[in-house]
């Protein structure tokens, strides 16, 4: 990896299931991903409409599930909730959301683009006999 990226993530439907407000069934591979993400160095941002009691149980659950975010809904920690005259838009390298342009691919393909090591695995070759 040349550098570490900050990275957004959306919470109900990218991390969990869709079943706002209560949180929905974990996503496949979704948490190992993020883990993996912060062991090549990445920092995570939760990236998520959820406010108050809702927005407390998904910080909740990530931490139970061993995930260290860097911010919530903030660029970096330390942000001001809300400064007037400044967009909430926040700063990140990349954006993981379900509502992408083209839909979401999903969390082995994210971590296959993102990761250390870029070698995919190849299928095996057919023998002779079963190419006829």
């Amino acid at each position: 990896m040349e550098r570490s990226l900050l990275i957004a993530i959306d919470f109900d439907g990218t991390i969990v299931e869709d079943a706002f407000p209560r949180i929905g069934k974990r996503k496949p591979f979704a948490i190992e991903t993020i883990k993996m993400l912060q062991d090549d160095g990445h920092r995570i941002i939760l990236w998520t409409y959820r406010h108050g009691k809702p927005l407390k149980e998904a910080i909740e659950f990530l931490k139970e599930s061993g995930i260290d975010l860097y911010a919530v809904n903030k660029s970096y920690p330390e942000e001001q909730d809300e400064i007037k005259g400044f967009s909430r838009k926040i700063n990140a390298d990349l954006f993981i959301d379900d509502r992408n342009f083209g839909g979401f691919p999903g969390w082995g393909e994210i971590y296959q683009k993102l990761s250390k090591d870029k070698t995919q695995p190849q299928k095996p070759k057919l023998s002779w006999l079963r190419r006829l």
